[in-house]
């Protein structure tokens, strides 16, 4: 138990920290968190070890480079939202329609679109954030001691990563790093791609440890 609560844990900081780097521009609060913060440092090898960072003060580091670079990978060169990369007509499905409005909706997750600045939920970072507030939950029947709502999490967090996240995310993170501009960006994009194939494999190990095998046939 107190195992998996350390995991749950683990996985709640990573999966605030990615929603965090891909919904809107770092600011120095946010960097701050990361280079005061061994472990979360050294999940960004190249940005640790990027010159500039010792040279630059944040302020400049901000508005020089990384903003720069997120308007490049998340707002000009490249599309952030699922429904692209699954339409046939490579549209943005902003409104209703979007599948995975429905999935929010009965867990009562809320998109506020304006202040994220996406202009749909299936944005990658108000997906990676839905990941978050799903881990929240299950820390939260874990505490609880709660086996059924333990399992079903688990199964929603395993299905979403494999019906959306898995679906898309992959290619449009392989481009991200391959067209990032700072070692933040780019180790971002590692991290996440790497993170998501991990926990997707964490989750699947889980259920069939903990839960009802037929749970992770489909």
């Amino acid at each position: 138990m107190e195992q998996m609560k350390q995991e749950i844990e683990n996985r709640i900081a990573i999966y605030a920290l990615i929603s965090r780097l891909m919904l809107v521009e770092v600011d120095e609060t946010f960097l701050a968190q990361i280079d005061d913060n061994e472990d979360i440092l050294s999940l960004f090898p190249n940005y640790k070890a990027w010159g500039k960072r010792k040279d630059l003060s944040k302020k400049v580091m901000i508005e020089e480079h990384f903003n720069v670079d997120f308007t490049n990978l998340f707002l000009m060169h490249l599309v952030p939202y699922e429904s692209f990369y699954t339409r046939d007509d490579q549209m943005i499905e902003s409104g209703g329609d979007n599948p995975v409005l429905e999935l929010y909706n009965e867990l009562d997750f809320r998109v506020e679109l304006d202040k994220a600045r996406v202009v749909s939920a299936d944005h990658i970072g108000v997906e990676l954030e839905f990941m978050y507030m799903l881990c929240t939950a299950l820390k939260k029947a874990l505490e609880a001691d709660d086996k059924d709502g333990i399992c079903e999490l688990l199964q929603v967090q395993r299905a979403f990563l494999k019906e959306h996240l898995l679906e898309w995310a992959p290619l449009f993170l392989i481009n991200a790093k391959r067209e990032s501009r700072t070692p933040l960006y780019h180790d971002g994009a590692e991290l996440t791609l790497e993170f998501l194939l991990s926990d997707f494999e964490y989750i699947t190990t889980q259920l069939e440890t903990h839960c009802q095998t037929e749970a992770v046939e489909n």
